[in-house]
């Protein structure tokens, strides 16, 4: 198990460069699976995650090749099937939370998939209904066999039909997207998510002959298709990490300018940052924090105290709630967190208290920050990622804090940002890998 060892109290000088999107490349790499020709993947973060997907496509049978630094070929043209059944497939892709997607794409060429009961992050329950009841809507066959607590799917012919979603799934939306392309008919999906990840994918698909109309809204038209043909795709920055780069520079009082962020695909990211009273500049498609000795939380217009919760795109995404939470531990006033989608998330802040954050844990949702206006900075600790997004936010706390930090459990944090405290420390922080 590897650990950072952090020194805290540096800021950062430069620029910084987000990686590609972890959440949109999952899907287009399963994707890829729905064609026997080749799909071209530019901006392919070197993570954890997607390593392993890929990884998991070869031996799947895709051939894949490095083409450039992070792009990647795709050549799904000699599938086994038989893999799909063995010990192996099912131990990696039960590690792997992304793994689920490639149920979709494979029922829909193939008329059969195998998926574990799949493994992630732990932060509470991430139900698979949504997945599964909007594939057997399109007329798939689910068993689950408890022996090896794998589901086997099969469908003789996948039909469009009409479904309205009970909960706007990103990854749900994604599966049932990629198995109605190729169905008989046409699909409508209401409550669908319409995060730019979703977007991507839609367009990718429509590239390689697919017909979906309604991209970037909850509703969802799929006229299905006999086949799909190779594309040529490039994956967005990733929203997450540029949200976690302008809570770096915040908590750090860095001068620090983020690069080439795809602003218009940011939504309400920026603006959640500004209630807590960072300053950040658009300028072009950069964004530029300048370094603060203080900000202040706003309050409602009532003057009630502010409130910070996730919600559907084009709400807050919920991965970057962890972040603003550290954040708002230097601010000046008070802010309520409120995380309504996972029950175990707001669970790492018990190590913040340790270094000296004022928090009130509510409840499993629910955790009222009082910021110390850096009258108090917080004091390094040793602590343990439980998860990507509580790890990040556990860093950006022992970077600003007094003191060494030490943090355990890294290879969560490595399952979602790239070569982190390299890129990093070329801005000034010290950060070790031990």
């Amino acid at each position: 198990m590897a650990s950072f060892v952090i020194e805290g109290g540096h800021r950062l000088e430069g620029e910084i460069y987000p990686q590609g999107a972890k959440n949109e490349v999952l899907q287009i790499i399963c994707a890829t699976l729905l064609t026997a020709e080749e799909v071209t993947v530019h901006h392919v973060p070197d993570i954890l995650d997607v390593n392993n997907l890929i990884q998991l496509m070869r031996d799947m049978g895709s051939v894949v090749k490095k083409i450039g630094i992070d792009s990647y070929s795709f050549k799904a043209a000699n599938i086994d099937l038989n893999y799909l059944q063995s010990e192996e497939f099912i131990k990696r892709s039960a590690s792997l939370r992304g793994s689920i997607m490639l149920v979709g794409p494979m029922v829909a060429r193939f008329g059969k998939a195998f998926t574990p009961k799949p493994g992630g992050d732990k932060i509470g329950r991430r139900r698979l209904d949504t997945h599964f009841i909007g594939i057997q809507n399109l007329g798939a066959d689910f068993k689950y066999n408890a022996n090896n607590r794998t589901y086997e799917i099969t469908a003789k012919k996948l039909k469009g039909t009409y479904m309205l979603l009970d909960e706007a799934s990103v990854t749900g939306t994604a599966n049932i997207v990629m198995a109605a392309v190729m169905a008989e008919g046409t699909t409508t999906i209401y409550n669908a998510a319409c995060e730019p990840y979703i977007q991507q994918l839609c367009r990718m698909l429509n590239r390689m002959g697919a017909h979906i109309s309604g991209i970037a809204s909850n509703l969802l038209t799929i006229e299905g298709v006999k086949e799909l043909h190779g594309t040529e795709h490039t994956v967005l920055p990733d929203m997450i990490e540029v949200g976690s780069f302008i809570g770096m520079a915040a908590m750090t009082q860095s001068n620090l300018t983020i690069k080439n962020v795809s602003y218009d695909n940011l939504g309400i990211i920026p603006n959640s940052f500004s209630r807590l009273g960072i300053q950040l500049e658009q300028q072009g498609d950069d964004i530029f924090v300048p370094a603060q000795e203080n900000y202040q939380i706003e309050s409602f217009i009532d003057g009630s105290i502010m409130t910070i919760a996730d919600a559907p795109w084009p709400g807050l995404t919920p991965d970057l709630l962890s972040v603003l939470l550290v954040v708002a531990t230097q601010a000046k006033g008070s802010v309520l967190i409120h995380q309504k989608m996972f029950e175990s998330r707001l669970f790492f802040v018990d190590k913040l208290i340790d270094m000296g954050a004022q928090i009130i844990l509510c409840d499993p949702h629910r955790a009222v920050v009082i910021g110390h206006n850096r009258q108090l900075r917080l004091k390094g600790g040793t602590m343990t990622s439980p998860d990507i997004r509580a790890g990040i936010a556990l860093l950006i706390a022992a970077m600003s804090a007094d003191g060494i930090s030490r943090i355990h459990n890294i290879e969560q944090i490595d399952r979602g940002y790239q070569n982190i405290e390299g890129r990093l420390n070329a801005l000034g922080a010290r950060i070790t890998r031990i």
